[in-house]
């Protein structure tokens, strides 16, 4: 592929090879090349086991336990392109629609902070789903003094150690490097604080004997603990357990009707083809519902009315059911 070759200074063309003392490196994923026969494909890779080239498909479908489960919309995006991105645009693709669920059960690739509370603002939808766990070293290991260790006070800007000392700075909040990760706050401890702490290997490995603490702003701060709290509960694991049945509904896709095999090139055809296989995913499902007892009757067209009003008599093929 062309975009895997550069120019070195004397003018030659060289093999792009991994970044190396300021060498050009290889293009991003999310600009790599990765098949001849279509240029918008992407290659992702999910942990070590799945990865693939061309394009993501997210499926949404309803979970009333009354009527069948029917897909309310489709969206194709890049293979690139993160889950939690995603979830705006169904969102409104859903309320234009009329669609819009009270809550929508996510996995755990959607359940970005800013996500949770942007779809709670903008669409009074509630997101369920895992959310990510304290990343800090000491929670991972259960070992120390973890973030939530700490007490946070937004009203005076400052944090309370475990062991009673006050930070002596709060900065931010900054933005972080992903789009789908919350800003976060800053609070600083400094060398005279924690280097004579008697607890200071259980919360800090820092050379500068040092412990920062980085936490979102307070709204997100407040979400992001109901939300922890609330999925150790009976009642969400119960509640959540229902969204393990769209991966049947992946597997028809995948398996039924070949959606990991475009027949279309570019990603918008590809939209076109995931599209038409939940509308045939649908009829199938619709069509196999019992006949109700007592159908609607169809409304007369405005032919049929014309006749009626003049008195033209007009063949009972012609009339509504029921009249």
């Amino acid at each position: 592929m062309v975009q895997n070759y550069h120019r070195d200074a004397a003018g030659h063309l060289r093999w792009r090879t991994a970044e190396k003392e300021g060498g050009p490196g290889l293009p991003p994923s999310s600009r790599a090349v990765v098949s001849p026969y279509d240029t918008s494909a992407r290659y992702a890779r999910h942990g070590h086991i799945i990865s693939w080239k061309g394009f993501s498909a997210h499926l949404t479908e309803t979970c009333a336990p009354d009527g069948p489960n029917v897909i309310t919309d489709v969206a194709t995006t890049a293979a690139t392109t993160h889950d939690s991105q995603v979830l705006p645009g169904i969102h409104t693709r859903l309320s234009r629609r009329g669609l819009l669920p009270a809550e929508h059960l996510v996995d755990a690739g959607y359940t970005s902070l800013p996500r949770l509370e942007q779809a709670t603002r903008v669409h009074q939808v509630t997101v369920s789903g895992p959310l990510r766990s304290n990343p800090t070293r000491q929670h991972r290991r259960d070992e120390g003094f973890a973030r939530d260790d700490f007490h946070i006070d937004y009203d005076r800007q400052q944090v309370t150690c475990p062991q009673g000392q006050v930070s002596q700075g709060w900065h931010g909040p900054y933005p972080t490097s992903s789009p789908t990760a919350a800003p976060l706050i800053v609070a600083r401890f400094t060398k005279s604080q924690c280097q004579p702490c008697p607890a200071r290997t259980q919360c800090t490995t820092s050379r500068e004997s040092t412990r920062t603490v980085g936490f979102p702003p307070r709204e997100l701060r407040d979400l992001q603990l109901r939300v922890r709290t609330e999925q150790q509960t009976p009642e969400w694991k119960t509640r959540y357990a229902v969204r393990s049945g769209v991966e049947g509904t992946v597997n028809e896709f995948a398996h039924g009707y070949g959606m990991r095999r475009c027949r279309y090139r570019g990603q918008g055809k590809a939209h076109i083809q995931h599209v038409l296989t939940a509308i045939a995913v649908n009829i199938e499902r619709l069509s196999g519902l019992p006949p109700t007892e007592d159908p609607t009757p169809r409304r007369p067209t405005a032919f049929q009315n014309y006749l009626d009003q003049r008195e033209i008599p007009r063949p009972k093929s012609w009339r509504t059911l029921g009249s």
